[in-house]
């Protein structure tokens, strides 16, 4: 291969590549999403203002109570200043999109450098107020895009949860069903209110606020969103965590209890591990007998903390006894338990206790403890043990009434 070839991949690499890698798909130095601990998000909506839609999104978040983040276009900014003015008048966030609408990787490198800092400056000019988020059309990179922001003064800003509204099979019920289901708190929430998305999202947009609000959720401004920090190696290292535990629950047929991903809690139905055990009810637990298994929403637990996981856990449990009724593969199950190092907590909400086998503690015990350094905890995990109740038990403290 000649040097020619060499220089010309090492520059696409450089260029798109590694910016393609690192920052486009990895988000490392962009806002992302924030912590988890409240059940808050960042609603936030690309391509306007344009008067045939926007002021319809504005009209829902008004009558929900919510805020959001609007990244506009330069020219559709100053093509409409009464529409930017009633975004920040309701108290809403205008930050920058873009002056051309066009995928960085299709842009000149001067281009794609300048791109930034010009609508970041136009759009300032609007508001009255700086510019200091930016994100770019389909959240694209590349090297100059990077620069760019980094020389006006800009964080990227990207998204943890598409709702996919752009789609040309998109429509409104998919799309919010989908957004509920996928939905936990510190979501940053992308959509639009201009352009194909704004097909869907305007009708869609009453109806999901009413169900966020519904299950608690606030939407607020993305500079507000707790937690809401530039991704660093930490946060890499927790995503990836996140994502070994869905690779996990999609092997072993693990689901969040349900069905929403916000649930402290993901079941699955499972043979009961140990030998033999029997519970306070009189029902004698033993091996292969089946069961529901669950396990902890890691992160939502991390960010919670103990006590307010035990105050979620019985709400969220409830959740876990309609599966259990109307679930059809949980139909046999006998028991509901979890191998954990967690049992304190869980005897707090009504669970038995008993011992695990020296081998399965140390197994147990040496995960618990780098799933603690994954989140930034010291590894101090507790011995593990089997939190238990039997389903009848369970059903009379967590069914409905």
């Amino acid at each position: 291969m000649s040097r020619r070839w060499v220089a010309l991949g090492a520059g696409v690499l450089g260029y798109l590549g590694l910016p393609y890698l690192l920052v486009q798909w990895a988000n490392l130095g962009l806002l992302r999403e924030g912590k988890r601990a409240r059940l808050e998000i960042a609603l936030t909506f690309d391509d306007g203002p344009q008067p045939a839609t926007t002021p319809a999104v504005l009209d829902a978040l008004r009558d929900a109570g919510m805020h959001a983040t609007f990244f506009v276009l330069a020219a559709h900014a100053q093509a409409h200043p009464a529409l930017i003015r009633r975004m920040l008048d309701e108290g809403h966030e205008v930050q920058a999109h873009a002056v051309k609408h066009v995928h960085a990787w299709w842009r000149s490198p001067w281009g794609a450098f300048r791109d930034p800092g010009e609508a970041a400056r136009r759009i300032g000019a609007v508001t009255g107020q700086p510019v200091t988020l930016h994100r770019p059309p389909h959240g694209a990179y590349t090297l100059a895009t990077i620069l760019g922001q980094r020389v006006a003064g800009l964080t990227g800003a990207h998204w943890s949860l598409e709702g996919g509204d752009w789609r040309r099979n998109a429509m409104p019920d998919g799309v919010r069903t989908a957004l509920l289901e996928r939905l936990v708190p510190g979501a940053v929430v992308v959509l639009h209110d201009a352009g194909p998305g704004a097909r869907v999202t305007v009708p869609m947009l009453p109806a999901l606020l009413g169900a966020l609000r519904a299950r608690g959720y606030t939407s607020v401004p993305l500079s507000r969103l707790e937690g809401a920090t530039p991704v660093n190696a930490a946060a890499l290292n927790r995503r990836a965590f996140i994502a070994l535990d869905r690779l996990f629950d999609r092997l072993g047929g693990i689901r969040p209890a349900g069905g929403l991903a916000d649930n402290i809690f993901r079941v699955g139905l499972a043979a009961f591990p140990m030998q033999e055990v029997t519970l306070h009810d009189g029902l004698t637990a033993t091996r292969g007998m089946p069961g529901v298994e669950f396990h902890v929403n890691n992160p939502v637990l991390v960010d919670l903390g103990p006590r307010a996981s035990v105050r979620r856990g019985r709400q969220d449990f409830r959740a876990l006894a309609r599966d259990l009724q109307t679930v059809p593969e949980y139909r046999d199950a006998q028991v509901v338990y979890c191998l954990s190092a967690l049992a304190p907590l869980l005897a707090l909400v009504g669970f038995e206790t008993h011992d695990l086998p020296e081998g399965q503690t140390r197994r147990l015990q040496s995960w618990a403890n780098m799933l603690r350094r994954a989140y930034g905890n010291p590894p101090e995990a507790k011995a593990p043990k089997l939190s238990v109740l039997s389903r009848d038990a369970f059903l009379r403290l967590y069914g409905e009434r």
